[in-house]
């Protein structure tokens, strides 16, 4: 009578356990020494068994949590840090393409001027100081192209991290239904062991 009191108590324990595990798998790999992947097959290989099912110890359990909360952190962290390059990128580029703008209509201006003209207070040859603004300006583009292309590296990074991001919770959703449709079929069982007992 107390056995049969005491598998039930027992099962559930061990229901909860096997869930967490199963929830926390579908989460995220941490870059750390071993891989999420690690943590789970050595803590189900390290745990007791009882009957067919794993017995694990809290402490474990606990750690493989707080393994799993770093690495959801750090890849939050991570699309917080991208997302704020992008911006700041976003508004280089644009002061950038002002600066190319306006550069372009003082040359504008210029070509339209003498031979003879006032460069910072000095007259200089208009060869001369075509020269030094053609310069300034591909100076600005290649500054463009570079900024554009960081942008367009951290864009990338970033659609990857995001995509990354909806594969693990689609894979989290999967497991979650797994689980819980091992969870009725146990609980199934253990009714209908329950019941033969009776």
């Amino acid at each position: 009578m107390v056995s049969n009191y005491i598998q039930p108590i027992m099962f559930k324990k061990i229901v909860f356990f096997a869930s967490i595990i199963l929830f926390s798998n579908a989460l995220f790999s941490q870059e750390n020494d071993n891989t999420i992947k690690d943590q789970f097959n050595s803590v189900i290989e390290k745990s007791n068994s009882y009957q067919e099912f794993k017995v694990i110890e809290k402490t474990k359990i606990n750690k493989l949590r707080k393994n799993i909360l770093d690495s959801v952190t750090v890849l939050e962290q991570k699309i917080i840090d991208a997302n704020s390059k992008i911006k700041e990128q976003e508004n280089t580029i644009i002061a950038v393409s002002n600066d190319l703008k306006s550069t372009q209509e003082n040359l504008t201006v210029s070509q339209g001027k003498e031979d003879g003209m006032s460069f910072f207070g000095i007259n200089t040859k208009k060869t001369t100081y075509n020269l030094v603004l053609w310069s300034i300006i591909g100076a600005l583009l290649f500054i463009l192209i570079l900024l554009f292309y960081k942008y367009k590296n951290s864009h990338s990074i970033t659609k990857e991290t995001k995509l990354k991001l909806s594969e693990i919770e689609d894979e989290f959703d999967v497991h979650r239904k797994k689980s819980l449709e091992q969870q009725q079929q146990l609980s199934r069982k253990l009714q209908d062991e329950l019941n033969k007992n009776k």
